[in-house]
Formats: structure tokens, C-alpha cells, sequence
């Protein structure tokens, strides 16, 4: 089958790359951006661990088609910190709650949260559960997770100014 040019915008940086028409976007994102962040679970939409924003929607990569997104604004685990040496609040949180152990299904929920949070700064804990639904850890009992968001979410409201 004959590849196709897709034209992308991955944390704001353009690439052009050329995909077979059936490529996922995880497969071009880990395979020919080389942005390994982004993990291949379970490839049927129900781990979470794929998860990426496409205009700012929560999406899973591993169901989306390259072509799809095509012209869209993606942004995978490597393009949520501040700058290169300044994690997100999200990531921040995670870290100091304690909310990682193996780290597998941590990008996904990381760009889940950052969805939710990005349009609700206030969330119930509710919200958040729900925001994560799916999103699959095996490692935790999701508390830490739920806490770490509600912690990145004061966070972000109330942003400490550095010195």
C-alpha cells in the first residue's frame, strides 16, 4: 500500500511524515518521532495508556489514525512540562503524592488530567474519577492519582511565583 504525506503538529513543533494510510498515530508518534513517552497497551482503546491531546481533547492514539490528525494540534507526554527543565504542576503533583509506581499508564493519565483540569481548574473528586475512566492503572488503588489532581488543580489556580 502506497504511504501518504501527513503533515503534524506535535508540542508545537511541525513534522511531515510519510504513513501508511491505516498507521495509528501512536505507531507514527513512538516509530517515526522516535516520542517514546507515548505507550502501546493494550491497542483497543481501553488502557489509557496511549493517551494524547489532539486539540486539546483527550484521545486515545492508539484508535486514531494518523491521517486524522492531520493539521491538528497533538501534544504527547514530552510536550506538557513548562519548558525542558520544568515539569508541569501535573507532573509535579504526581511525583510528590506519590501517584507513580511502575510509570506505564503515567503519561496517559498525566494528558487526562491536564485535559480536565485544562477546562475545569475546580474539579470534584468525582470528576476527576470519571475524567479517568479510561485510563487503567494496575499498580495503584487510584487514590494518590485522584490526590495528586486535585493538588495540580490548586496549583494551577493559585501558581507561586518564583523569586
Amino acid at each position: 500500500m502506497p504511504k501518504v504525506n501527513v503533515k503534524l503538529k506535535v508540542n508545537g513543533d511541525p513534522y511531515e511524515v510519510a504513513v501508511n494510510p491505516s498507521g495509528t498515530l501512536v505507531e507514527v508518534l513512538r516509530e517515526d518521532l522516535h516520542l517514546t513517552g507515548t505507550k502501546i497497551g493494550c491497542q483497543t482503546g481501553d488502557c489509557g495508556a496511549c493517551t494524547v491531546l489532539v486539540n486539546g481533547k483527550s484521545v486515545c492514539s492508539c484508535l486514531t489514525l494518523a491521517v486524522e490528525a492531520q493539521e491538528k494540534e497533538i501534544i504527547t507526554i514530552e510536550g506538557v512540562g513548562l519548558s525542558y527543565d520544568k515539569l508541569h504542576p501535573i507532573q509535579e503533583a504526581f511525583i510528590n503524592e506519590g501517584a507513580i509506581q511502575c510509570g506505564y499508564c503515567t503519561p496517559g493519565m498525566v494528558l487526562s488530567a491536564k485535559h480536565l483540569l485544562d477546562k475545569n481548574p475546580n474539579p470534584s473528586e468525582l470528576q476527576i474519577r470519571q475524567a479517568l475512566s479510561g485510563n487503567l492503572c494496575r499498580c495503584t488503588g487510584y487514590a494518590r492519582i485522584v490526590k495528586a489532581i486535585e493538588v495540580a488543580g490548586e496549583k494551577m489556580k493559585n501558581p507561586v511565583k518564583e523569586k
